[in-house]
């Protein structure tokens, strides 16, 4: 394979689940000609320089730019297309084609965790990858509300009774993660009960104060590493297609 790097394109990005995977991935494979960096972007029209570099093979995408990027591409899959928002980018003779590897990696996690009577969810945030997660609630016919600053429901006026009726409850936004863990969106957490399926899709730190103030009223509580794993897998699957 002639191209062998690959790496994250993102903003302030002081950590990279991504880069210790494919380079721990690399390791265990033997590729000692493979190597996975790091592409922190101050803008996204930044992302054209990389676009045009022959020794890359491809790379994911973070916050704030799984949205932005879709512009700079020159194909998107089927699935990224519906969704709106890119976390995986294929460059392959000469084109950038933009895929989505989170609904994949969401899909995984909420089956595993999923039980019968959770029946409708609350979506917590609006940005690419809630995105990804309100295709998957589609594609599985699950009724969901989103909560976020603009949308008709938002943290202000988010009740308990809401949460009572929704018992599944997926925090995407990027609040709580490292450094600032003590953080959390405000949300009336004495609704929560043990029927309630609480998914967190930050992973740094391995429980943030939302889980932990969740998991306080008996909800089944899991972070967003298992998502991670299973979208890197996936890419990696695309970068070698």
């Amino acid at each position: 394979m002639k191209n062998t790097k690959f790496g994250l394109v993102g903003k302030n990005i002081s950590y990279s689940f991504s880069q210790k995977y494919f380079t721990e991935k690399f390791s265990r494979l033997f590729l000692k000609d493979y190597r996975y960096d790091v592409f922190d972007l101050s803008d996204i029209s930044k992302v054209q320089e990389l676009l045009r570099r022959n020794d890359l093979r491809g790379f994911n995408v973070t916050i704030p730019y799984k949205e932005q990027i879709i512009p700079f591409l020159d194909e998107l899959s089927e699935e990224a297309a519906k969704i709106g928002a890119v976390n995986t980018v294929l460059l392959k003779n000469g084109k950038a084609t933009g895929y989505n590897t989170d609904a994949f990696g969401f899909e995984k996690t909420l089956l595993l965790h999923r039980k019968e009577h959770h029946k409708k969810a609350l979506i917590l945030g609006d940005g690419g990858a809630a995105k990804a997660v309100k295709y998957v609630m589609d594609k599985n016919n699950i009724p969901f509300c989103t909560v976020s600053r603009k949308s008709d429901c938002n943290f202000e006026n988010l009740t308990a009774q809401m949460v009572s009726e929704h018992q599944i409850i997926v925090q995407c936004t990027p609040v709580g993660t490292f450094p600032n863990t003590e953080d959390s969106v405000p949300f009336p957490f004495e609704a929560l009960t043990e029927n309630h399926l609480v998914i967190d899709l930050i992973y740094n730190p391995e429980y943030t104060a939302f889980i932990r103030n969740a998991s306080q009223n008996g909800a089944k509580c899991t972070n967003g590493y298992f998502m991670l794993e299973q979208q890197a897998e996936k890419a990696w699957e695309i970068w070698n297609f």
